[in-house]
């Protein structure tokens, strides 16, 4: 079979944001550092996979976080609408990765079946675990299961033909990361197992975290998932937009080769 070629669709940015937000223990906490908000398409031929969905612009308004542009727009350029998009991989279930879901009505949904449990359980009595979480958006993954739209994977799992998921967790307990297979290697999608180069590359872990140890594990998950560190691509890190090559005016052809300068940490 052919290799699927792969996009990152950037539909936010929040830039009021410090190094403390991004690292735990790090000692220039004060610092500015940006975050981009992505969601990811995978096509091959007239197949088409949604990684995540990001989220509105109500949610959007709720959280004071506002979109630079919905999400199904930013399908636009590809020539597709949200009514197209059949599958979506769900990596996890906080609100700018499955904030969308009712954006995508037709869509299939693949999620791991720890992070259902996660988020519909007893830990979401916790006010700072429940908080990345909106209810809204639990009750549509919910709602896909009662139809007969939702596939759960435990662990490992294929969704199609070169196209595999991962439970690392860390983040959010049943986090999942996708591994693509493309013309230049094998792919990791790594979502927020490292919402930075800098958190897998320099094991510094982000401070929205379930499990610091499964956390970190997952950094050397992700790499070995890859056929190349390069083919790691962080869920949030504005130099992404520097290290792959333009396709649009907000997405960019992870699956062609890197343009740029992975960033080191030594």
């Amino acid at each position: 079979m052919s290799e699927w070629e792969v996009f990152a669709l950037r539909y936010a940015e929040r830039n009021a944001r410090t190094r403390g937000d991004s690292f735990i223990f790090d000692d220039h906490a004060c610092a500015p550092h940006g975050m981009d908000y992505y969601l990811w398409l995978l096509r091959r031929g007239a197949e088409v996979i949604l990684v995540d969905t990001g989220y509105d612009a109500a949610e959007g308004a709720a959280r004071n976080r506002p979109i630079l542009t919905d999400p199904r727009e930013a399908l636009a350029p590809f020539g597709l609408t949200a009514e197209h998009i059949q599958t979506v991989i769900v990596t996890h279930l906080h609100y700018d990765h499955a904030g969308g879901l009712h954006l995508f009505p037709n869509a299939h949904l693949h999620l791991q079946a720890a992070e259902m449990a996660y988020a519909t359980g007893p830990c979401m009595c916790h006010d700072t675990l429940r908080m990345p979480f909106t209810g809204d958006h639990i009750c549509e993954a919910v709602q896909r299961l009662y139809s007969g739209r939702l596939t759960f994977h435990d662990g490992d799992g294929q969704v199609a033909e070169g196209v595999t998921v991962h439970r690392v967790g860390g983040h959010s307990k049943g986090l999942q990361v996708v591994r693509v297979r493309t013309s230049v290697g094998w792919l990791c999608l790594a979502s927020d197992a490292t919402h930075y180069y800098e958190n897998f590359l320099a094991a510094k872990p982000f401070p929205i975290v379930t499990d610091v140890a499964e956390m970190l594990d997952g950094f050397a998950t992700i790499q070995s998932l890859a056929s190349a560190p390069g083919l790691v691509v962080p869920g949030h890190d504005p130099i992404v937009r520097q290290v792959f090559p333009r396709e649009h005016a907000e997405a960019w052809r992870l699956s062609s080769g890197l343009i740029g300068q992975v960033p080191s940490y030594d």
